[in-house]
């Protein structure tokens, strides 16, 4: 099995590299990689011991980052290390300013692995919510380097509770503590004989509250809004934009932003054909005519526009899984998404107190838009992230032993 893992890590390098030479996001990801060793040797202390982070991308980022940012506080003399696997994680956070060093991850090889560990010497590492790369674990293990998983979450029908999963669950035995986020998740690591598991709950809740509590103000997003209801649209993709072209058309005295989870130019300008009326936030003038759509075509501001709405849609779900519903609901703010939710607890926890709406078509998305507005299904989704935060404490609680 092993064999074939290997395979498939240098069959995944040659993909994208062939796929680098027409694709953005594959073409950060190799030159990214490029010389990753040197930059690190450059960049950081031969002498010095690191807390590494890791996380997939800026999502997991972000989930993590109050765990992060507590160490950073209560142990300002540690020095810290974050490596990104993702494009969309790393070019947004490589110059965070409470790392000492900002990498992509090299692929998951015996000898990338031996080098890296080396390079970062680290205390100990914290991976967040999933990523579990073979050849790392096992040269922090080796290296009897502690390793941490957080905010981690786990389904029957993953890899590691199947008869076939013994190799899989090698890597799990690496780990020295499972935070996870929910009981099931408890169970189904306990199945397979792994005890050393706590239920901390997710993170994400910590660091939503973190943000709602302390928002950004963005005086050109709150000048568009000026004293319309305002409808946010977050991390859209195609089949979301076409329902919300039409909810649009129904509600003239509403004011639409969208954000849009792809940027690029073709993506906007098909949005701009669904909406002809729609304006960018980057080509907005100071003064503009007043204009009942606005996309976001700039990375970063969603969670902090969440602020100036009166209800969300959150996109994906008619795609892979819904995106982060929480920033939303951190503000009081009641969220609808598309169909494919399951995977996500708190999406399942804001239906059933009337927080949240699920939709499979532009009636059911114009029914949850009149329902959300008249029952009052602001505070009940700012008082369900709020009894859902402490997950940070209880991690830095236990994690500080081992500095």
């Amino acid at each position: 099995m092993l064999l074939l893992y290997n395979i498939g890590i240098q069959f995944y390098g040659i993909v994208v590299r062939i796929f680098s030479m027409f694709n953005s996001k594959a073409s950060f990801f190799i030159k990214g990689r490029t010389n990753i060793f040197e930059k690190i040797r450059n960049q950081l202390d031969a002498s010095s011991s690191y807390i590494w982070f890791h996380f997939a991308s800026l999502g997991e980022f972000e989930q993590g980052r109050p765990v992060l940012e507590a160490i950073k506080e209560k142990h300002p003399q540690k020095r810290i290390v974050i490596t990104f696997f993702s494009p969309s994680g790393y070019e947004i956070r490589k110059n965070y300013p409470l790392a000492d060093g900002v990498f992509y991850l090299p692929l998951d090889t015996p000898s990338n692995a031996k080098k890296l560990i080396a390079l970062f010497n680290p205390e100990l590492a914290v991976f967040t919510k999933y990523e579990y790369w073979f050849h790392y674990f096992k040269a922090l293990n080796d290296r009897n380097i502690p390793i941490f998983i957080i905010s981690g979450i786990f389904r029957p029908k993953q890899v590691f509770f199947k008869w076939y999963g013994g190799f899989n669950r090698k890597i799990l035995r690496f780990v020295n503590h499972f935070f996870v986020q929910n009981e099931e998740s408890l169970e189904l690591l306990s199945s397979v004989g792994i005890k050393d598991v706590s239920i901390s709950g997710d993170t994400r809740f910590d660091r939503v509250s973190q943000n709602a509590a302390d928002p950004k103000d963005i005086p050109a997003i709150q000048n568009f809004c000026s004293t319309s209801k305002v409808f946010i649209a977050g991390s859209t993709w195609p089949p979301d934009e076409q329902l919300l072209s039409k909810l649009v058309l129904q509600h003239p005295d509403w004011t639409f932003i969208i954000a849009p989870h792809e940027i690029d130019n073709a993506h906007i300008l098909e949005i701009q054909k669904l909406i002809p009326e729609a304006i960018r936030y980057t080509e907005m003038p100071a003064n503009p005519e007043k204009s009942q759509v606005l996309i976001v075509d700039n990375i970063g501001l969603l969670s902090s526009i969440y602020r100036y709405g009166d209800i969300v849609y959150i996109g994906g779900g008619f795609g892979v899984g819904i995106h982060n519903t929480l920033e939303a609901a951190a503000f009081g703010i009641p969220v609808i998404f598309g169909p494919k939710y399951d995977k996500f607890q708190e999406a399942k926890d804001l239906i059933s107190i009337g927080a949240a709406s699920s939709i499979s078509n532009f009636e059911e998305l114009d029914n949850a838009f009149e329902k959300l507005i008249a029952n009052n299904a602001a505070e009940r989704a700012k008082k369900y992230v709020m009894s859902k935060i402490g997950s940070t404490d209880q991690i830095l609680t236990h994690i500080s032993k081992y500095f």
